[in-house]
């Protein structure tokens, strides 16, 4: 079929308008839909799936290989920090620090020691005055010059055995630095024997048992901490753009049981706003808050426990 231009620029110009017509149409829904993202200045920012997390989590290691010979912790323990969780066998550990307590002892003793710098000295005064007596009787012409010049060597000598004996000193002084270095180190690996408690913490999980020959890097428990966790969650970072800084004021709300209208709250500040998106345009942000206990002893608010982060 043959078309005319006349036809063509008429089809053309119909698209056109057509075009034009679904453009006009749809703006105010793009302008709409731009603006529903935006929050109103008065809406509260409210935190989306927040949860309690733990601040510390650790798995606490043995530093050295060796059968542990005690173990003086349970499942469920409150510990403080510094208390021995474990022994690792240290019997050679303690020889060797006896040892090298008994070389410190003796390099101490040597450093201390003038008896030799003393009697070089009280040597070199006696040495000066008998080559000064030689002196004159050599000029009186009482003795022959070789004699004389024997006693000025001999003086000579003595001096040379006051910097000997200053230098063997100077050298017992750094032995026995040394020495003590060593007494440190037999100090330090005895110390890593001794499994200590970094925190104050909870045992959520004891892995080792007592009798049990370890590894270095093995692991022996878990601790956690209780009395301070973390609350996590995510923020609209467009809807509430400028609205979310750390330092701010919140309050949180954990859902500590079933009834949600009576959950435990706290007033904290925003700990942490992260500076990435994730795919939903959200940025993730935490409150750290001091955790307490029941009449039973145990701790209020558990890690897993639901929240909400609201900002004043």
């Amino acid at each position: 079929m043959h078309f005319t231009p006349q036809y063509r620029r008429n089809a053309l110009l119909a698209v056109v308008v057509v075009a034009a017509s679904l453009s006009l149409t749809n703006a105010p829904a793009t302008a709409q839909s731009s603006s529903q993202r935006l929050a109103s200045p008065g809406q509260r920012v409210v935190a989306d799936n927040c949860s309690v997390k733990y601040i510390r989590n650790v798995n606490i290691p043995a530093e050295v290989e060796g059968k542990i010979i005690e173990l003086n912790f349970e499942e469920g323990m409150d510990i403080v920090a510094g208390d021995i969780l474990a022994v690792i066998d240290d019997t050679a550990a303690k020889l060797a620090l006896e040892l090298k307590r008994a070389e410190e002892t003796e390099a101490m003793l040597n450093a201390d020691n003038d008896v030799n710098l003393e009697d070089a000295r009280n040597s070199r005064e006696l040495a000066d005055a008998e080559a000064e007596s030689h002196k004159k009787l050599y000029q009186e012409q009482a003795i022959p010059f070789w004699e004389m010049k024997k006693k000025e060597l001999e003086a000579v000598r003595a001096a040379l055995r006051i910097d000997l004996a200053e230098m063997q000193k100077k050298i017992a002084l750094a032995q026995y630095v040394a020495k003590r270095n060593e007494r440190e180190i037999a100090e330090y690996e005895q110390k890593r024997r001794r499994i200590v408690a970094p925190f104050d913490g909870y045992v959520e999980t004891r892995v080792a048992q007592r009798g049990e020959w370890v590894q270095p890097g093995s692991p022996i428990a878990t601790i956690v901490q209780l009395d301070r966790v973390r609350v996590e969650g995510v923020v609209d970072a467009i809807a509430f753009s400028g609205r979310v800084r750390a330092g701010l004021p919140v309050t949180v709300r954990v859902f500590s049981s079933s009834d949600r209208d009576r959950p435990v709250i706290v007033q904290s500040k925003l700990g942490f706003v992260s500076s990435e998106l994730n795919l939903r345009r959200q940025v993730r942000i935490w409150v750290d808050i001091d955790n307490v206990k029941d009449e039973n002893g145990a701790w209020i608010v558990k890690p897993g426990m639901q929240a909400e982060i609201l900002f004043e």
